[in-house]
Order: C-alpha cells, then sequence, then structure tokens
C-alpha cells in the first residue's frame, strides 16, 4: 500500500515536471522566433540621470545575442526540468521569468535609449498600494476573516484623501483618509465577527456602496467645488548620503512618505506576527479559533481589532492616489489595486515580506506598461494596459493551489458558553 502511494506521488511529480519543462521549452521557443529573428542593433539602458552625483556607463546590450542566449537558457531550464525532474524547480520558473522579461526589455529598446533607473523608481513607486493591499489582507485573513472589501477601503482612503486634504492640508488629510479607512474595517468586522454576516457578500457590498457613494459625491460636490479637489501632494524625502547611491539611491531613497510607511509596515507587521505573543495569539485565531479560545484568547475580539487595522492600512493606501500621486480624486481611481493586492498575499504565502516582493512583481508590469508606450513599441496600448492583470492571472492561477490558507479561513466562530 505504501509503495503505491509512492508510486503514485511520484508519477504526479514526474508529469508536473514533463508539463513544466515543456512550458519553458515553448517558451524559449516563442521569445527567440518573435523576438529574436528579425532584430537588430544595441538596447542601451540609462544606469543614471544628469542630475545624480555619481553617475554610471550605460548598459549596452547586443539584442539579438542577448535574446537568443535568454532563449536558450529558459529551453534549456525546461530540458534540465524533465529530464532530472527536481522535487523544487521554482528557482528555474523564477530565472526563466526574469530571462523573459529582460528579453522582451531588449527588444523593445533596440535602437533606443530607455532608463532602467527610472522604471525601477517606478515599480517601487507603484508597488506602494498593492503592497498596502496585500498586508490589509494579511491581517484580516491571518485571523480568518477574508476581506473582498480591500478595493472599497483603498477608494474611500483615496476620497478621504482628496477631500480632507484640499480642506485641512495632505497630513490631516492622510490621517483622516485612514480613520475613513478604519471606519469601513469596523463596518466588515461587525458585520462578519458579531453578525456573522458572510465574508465575501460583506466586502462585495462594502466595494459596492463605497464605489457608489463617491462617485455620486464626485459628480454632486467635487465637479461642482474644485477647490475641494485639489489637495497637495507629499513631496518626495532626500535621505542624505543614501539618495546619491547610484541607481539603489533613487529607487530607494527618494521617495515620499507613502514608501517609508509601506516598507515600516511590511517590518512592524512581521515583527508583530512572528516575534510577538500577540501575534502568535492572532495566528492561533486564524488556525485554530476554538483551541486559541480554550486558552483564553477573545478570537471575537481578536478578530475584530485586526479586521479595523486592515482597514486602516487600506486607508492609508488608499491616500496614496491623491496625497501621493495626482492631488486629485477621480471615480474608481484605484483600477483593481485591492484585488491585486489580494493576489500579491496570496503569492506571498500570507507573509508581509513575500507580499511585499510579490507587489513588487505587480508594480514592475503596471510600470512596464507606461515606459513601453513612451518607446512606442508596436504593441497596442489596450494590450500594455492589461499587463497589471494578465500578470496577476499567471501568478495566481500557477501559485494558488500551492498556498495554504489558515485553516478557518472564511468560517464564522460563535463563542462557546
Amino acid at each position: 500500500m505504501d509503495n503505491t502511494i509512492k508510486n503514485n506521488i511520484e508519477e504526479k511529480k514526474t508529469k508536473k515536471s514533463i508539463i513544466v519543462g515543456l512550458c519553458l521549452i515553448v517558451l524559449g521557443s516563442i521569445i527567440y522566433i518573435f523576438l529574436g529573428l528579425n532584430i537588430e542593433g544595441y538596447a542601451t539602458f540609462r544606469l543614471s540621470r544628469p542630475t545624480d552625483p555619481f553617475a554610471l556607463p550605460n548598459l549596452i546590450l547586443p539584442a539579438h545575442s542577448f535574446i537568443g542566449i535568454s532563449a536558450l537558457l529558459i529551453a534549456f531550464f525546461g530540458g534540465r526540468i524533465i529530464i532530472k525532474a527536481p522535487k523544487k524547480f521554482t528557482l528555474f520558473i523564477a530565472l526563466s521569468f526574469f530571462l523573459a522579461i529582460a528579453a522582451f526589455l531588449v527588444w523593445a529598446t533596440a535602437g533606443k535609449s530607455f532608463s532602467l533607473t527610472g522604471m525601477l523608481q517606478a515599480t517601487v513607486v507603484r508597488a506602494v498600494p498593492i503592497a498596502l493591499a496585500a498586508m490589509a489582507g494579511i491581517l484580516c485573513e491571518r485571523v480568518a476573516v477574508i476581506n473582498i472589501g480591500i478595493e472599497g477601503m483603498l477608494l474611500a482612503g483615496a476620497f478621504a484623501g482628496a477631500l480632507f486634504g484640499s480642506i485641512f492640508g495632505n497630513f490631516f488629510g492622510l490621517i483622516l483618509a485612514v480613520l475613513v479607512g478604519g471606519f469601513f474595517g469596523f463596518i466588515l468586522a461587525a458585520l462578519v465577527v458579531t453578525f456573522r454576516v458572510d465574508q465575501i457578500i460583506a466586502g462585495v457590498a462594502i466595494n459596492i456602496f463605497v464605489l457608489g457613494i463617491t462617485s455620486f459625491l464626485t459628480s454632486h460636490l467635487l465637479k461642482s467645488n474644485p477647490e475641494l479637489n485639489d489637495a497637495p501632494v507629499f513631496k518626495s524625502i532626500n535621505l542624505p548620503v543614501l539618495s546619491d547611491i547610484p541607481v539603489l539611491g533613487p529607487v530607494l531613497f527618494k521617495q515620499n512618505i507613502f514608501v517609508y510607511f509601506s516598507i515600516f509596515i511590511v517590518i512592524i507587521s512581521t515583527y508583530y506576527l512572528f516575534k510577538t505573543a500577540y501575534g502568535l495569539r492572532a495566528r492561533a485565531v486564524g488556525e485554530h479559533p476554538k483551541a486559541a479560545e480554550t486558552l483564553g484568547i477573545s478570537v471575537l475580539k481578536t478578530r475584530f481589532h485586526h479586521v479595523i487595522m486592515g482597514g486602516m492600512i487600506a486607508g492609508f493606501g488608499g491616500a496614496w492616489f491623491t496625497l501621493g500621486s495626482v492631488g486629485r480624486f477621480d471615480e474608481g481611481m484605484t483600477g483593481g489595486r485591492g484585488f491585486i493586492g489580494l493576489a500579491a498575499m496570496i503569492f506571498g504565502r500570507w507573509h508581509p515580506v513575500g507580499a511585499l516582493f510579490a507587489a513588487l512583481i505587480f508594480g514592475f508590469a503596471d510600470s512596464l506598461q507606461q515606459k513601453l508606450a513612451i518607446l512606442r513599441t508596436p504593441i497596442p496600448s489596450e494590450f500594455l494596459a492589461m499587463a497589471p492583470y494578465l500578470v496577476t492571472i499567471i501568478v495566481v492561477a500557477g501559485i494558488v493551489g500551492n498556498a495554504k490558507p489558515p485553516q478557518a479561513i472564511g468560517q464564522a466562530y460563535v463563542k462557546e458558553n
């Protein structure tokens, strides 16, 4: 019996290795045929800008040779996976993904010049709302509450940031945006924790309500009073010495407070969840709520508090769209970033650091479509705008089957007397 089970497991691993390997071989072939065959010239990537105190030489790559070598390596990784059938081949997939993106960038930049530093800087900026949405989701789902309403909380935070930032200034606008996000977190907590409403339905209801109320207020309040939709934007803060480091300086140390606070929130969340007694209790509530209650942990209070904290983080993330970016509110301006944040949470396996790296991938896809539009590639603009959402589908389709959420996720808890 044991041998039969082992043989079945090995057979499944072999089939999976063959499928993944063949996919990589096909990917390498497609890259060479469609990107490498008729390409000529050199791709120039600028690593420094005129204002940088320390200038680095441009990175110049021969387009045809680079794309051909990248395609060959991807196909080689695929063949190795098929032949060796390793237990884990995540590294090969990650390397193949990196090479495919690099080959695509070289193809798009052939015969042109492209600021790589500027793109990386835009990647970090655009990853901020996704990372914060993922943090909000992690805090909720670690205590077994599914928060589909993050998109609505982001939108509410964006509207509050624009409105109150225009009236009271960007600092108080940011504070009030956080409080508005916390308010909707409170509503979600009351619905799903206290009244045990279905968590998916409650989250969707918040999304629909916020979309409707912000659209109504925009058309009836902001359009007739444009001075209420003109909030001052937080300026970039250059950290001394660190901001002068080539490439890394502009990318990490010449950003506004949203970037710095996002990194701080990730660090604090990681420490809280995995290094403190309170974080251990929260994870216990998400895994085995009845056992946690037996040990004296209040499951309902823990869930209530974490959902509110998640809402506050989402409100902070929503303020990025207005106070950290354009200074004004537009209907539906969050553009599904709350849902992409949930995908980043799953891809990061409900860990703050993993979710941050996943958010950077989505942020890269978001910035990529803008940069490619500047380079005037032959790809239609509609397809470029789809890039972040295509990456979301690919990532979730490839990882959701292997990622394991907290065991009690989505289950209402009834306290036993």
